[in-house]
């Protein structure tokens, strides 16, 4: 996830559990991030980034493997405390500290390079109005789990150029979207 501290974004942890369904309650006794993590694991993996890298790699007839995600390394890394995955929100610490033993640290800390739709472009432009509308305050305090204040300062900030809150910002777009859509029928 883009938001390091859910809990800054949200206005009760809990809020989590309506959000990310979890029936079989693996998720009981689990921190604010680690719903995050569980989320992005499920939903985001499988039908996002997976299935862009198998298509790309289909496209150029390239067999792709991704060995993080052998069932046996994410079951061990989830028995793991949070503080081995996660610290003072750099992620993978584990990853990184083994790596850093056998690979250059240049190579180690270089930004991700994925394949992203230019959603700053698209939100200050031809998209602000239906943006600026998701996240006004009504609508945000209509919803009942963002923190109104949080995300309006994310808001203001963005279209000021202070910071790229892209990533964050259309995190929430999209769930107020979603939420117009189906919920509010």
């Amino acid at each position: 996830s883009h938001w390091i501290e859910p809990s800054r974004l949200l206005r009760r942890p809990s809020a989590l559990h309506t959000v990310f369904d979890d029936p079989a309650g693996r998720l009981r006794d689990a921190s604010p991030e680690e719903h995050v993590m569980f989320a992005d694991m499920i939903q985001y993996l499988p039908d996002d980034i997976l299935t862009k890298v198998d298509r790309a790699g289909m496209a150029v007839s390239l067999e792709t493997r991704v060995p993080l995600l052998d069932h046996r390394v994410v079951e061990f890394v989830w028995r793991l405390p949070l503080h081995f995955r996660v610290k003072n929100g750099e992620t993978k610490r584990l990853l990184r500290t083994i790596l850093e033993k056998y690979v250059p640290r240049s190579l180690i800390e270089r930004p991700k390079h994925g394949f992203s739709a230019p959603v700053d472009e698209w939100i200050k432009g031809p998209l602000r109005d239906w943006a600026e509308a998701l996240l006004a305050p009504r609508a945000l305090a209509d919803s009942g789990i963002f923190h109104e204040q949080t995300v309006r300062n994310l808001w203001r900030e963005h279209l000021a150029g202070r910071y790229n809150h892209k990533h964050r910002l259309w995190h929430v777009i999209m769930f107020q979207a979603w939420r117009e859509k189906w919920l509010n029928r």
